[in-house]
């Protein structure tokens, strides 16, 4: 079955993360994705480590543009330009994620697209977004996480700020980019007119705070790292075991405290009026804490899996990476795929975590080499001859 978003045509101008982030999903999901990237030099993230064979691929470049095509187009030549706007009147959506400002340098803004096909979805993603006093900033992950407050609740408590282990800066923003974009080709369904979708990284960030802006509203707290804790509930934590670590989290129903206090053969902890409910533990979590701790590192991670999960308390260990690569659950749900490539055989990807029982999303092509379907795309969608396309090569449009 083609996948739900089979038909639309995305022009990808984003590089390293956030953008091709967003299209990624959008590609997943059926999208024809074509990646137009500068002559010679194409997405930084191609020379980004680690390498894998002898001609050297980037492994993160192949992680974020499996099902795209790659055009090389010069947008600063009269001719890639042309050439550009010419795909633009074919498109449903063009997603960028340059510095507001260097698309309207180029004489390609939304503005100017609009003008070349009105029924254009238009994605800017951005450290700061188009407007505001910041907007003209440069911005990477770790600054908006900063900026953003996450990193000052992350980490042990009274320990210096901690970035968060995956950039969830850039990812953030790609997903809500990626949400934006669908939302505004249904909306087109009705108006059949485009719109300019603006994303903030730093914007996203603030969305995703959860509960942490809540809190300060409504107590005047300012929040700080707590390790793994849960903010209003105990045990929600990571602790420690014979072994590893394992997680427990027990929070909305208070049956299961007598439950495990009985599994850690702590059962004078049960009617204790200090350790009644989840807040009140929190409350006392200086005296609880210690107690529990020390009782979970007298058994193994999976004994304590086996023991709380048949007692039906939330668990889980905390794996490392390696052996999230070899869980056999997410290896069932095709949460790893692996793809044919002309150079390395093979090479894993992550599969796609949206599951739709009857227009799947899939994970069907390795990335693209930089400019392999140029003349392909030009050729097909354009109509642009084996001659025009030579001259365009001449003139280092392509």
């Amino acid at each position: 079955m083609p996948g739900p978003l089979e038909g639309i045509r995305v022009l990808d101008l984003s590089w390293i993360l956030s953008g091709p982030f967003c299209t990624l999903v959008l590609a997943d999901l059926g999208a024809q994705v074509i990646k137009i990237e500068r002559p010679e030099i194409g997405d930084l993230a191609r020379g980004t480590a680690p390498f894998v064979g002898e001609n050297g691929d980037s492994a993160y470049f192949m992680s974020l543009n499996r099902n795209k095509k790659s055009v090389t187009l010069d947008l600063s030549v009269k001719e890639g330009r042309d050439a550009f706007l010419g795909l633009v009147k074919k498109a449903d959506v063009v997603v960028e994620n340059m510095r507001p400002g260097s698309m309207k340098g180029l004489g390609l803004d939304y503005t100017e697209l609009q003008r070349h096909n009105p029924r254009l979805i238009y994605c800017a993603i951005s450290g700061f977004g188009q407007t505001g006093p910041y907007a003209r900033r440069p911005a990477l992950d770790i600054i908006v996480q900063g900026m953003g407050g996450i990193m000052s609740i992350t980490g042990d408590p009274g320990g210096r700020p901690v970035r968060v282990g995956t950039s969830i800066g850039d990812i953030a923003a790609g997903l809500f980019a990626a949400v934006g974009v669908c939302a505004a080709l249904r909306e087109r369904e009705r108006s059949g007119q485009g719109q300019m979708i603006d994303i903030g990284m730093l914007d996203c960030q603030v969305a995703i705070l959860e509960n942490a802006l809540a809190r300060y509203w409504a107590t005047g707290e300012v929040p700080r790292p707590l390790g793994t804790r849960h903010p209003l509930a105990t045990p929600f934590q990571a602790f420690e075991t014979l072994d590893g670590y394992v997680v427990v989290a027990i929070i909305g129903s208070e049956e299961m405290w007598p439950l495990f206090c009985s599994a850690i053969d702590r059962v004078e902890l049960i009617d204790d009026p200090r350790f009644q409910t989840g807040w009140s533990r929190t409350q006392h979590i200086e005296t609880l804490e210690p107690v529990i701790a020390a009782e979970m590192k007298k058994r193994t991670t999976q004994e304590w899996v086996d023991e709380l999960g048949r007692l039906g308390i939330p668990c889980g260990p905390v794996n490392t990476i390696d052996r999230v690569a070899s869980d056999p659950h997410l290896a069932q749900r095709e949460m790893f795929v692996e793809l044919p490539h002309k150079r390395l055989g093979s090479f894993k990807y992550t599969g796609t975590p949206i599951k739709l029982s009857r227009s799947p999303a899939d994970v069907l092509h390795p990335p693209p080499d930089l400019g392999e379907h140029t003349e392909e795309i030009l050729a097909h969608i354009l109509g642009i001859s084996a001659e025009q396309i030579e001259s365009l090569r001449a003139k280092k449009a392509i």
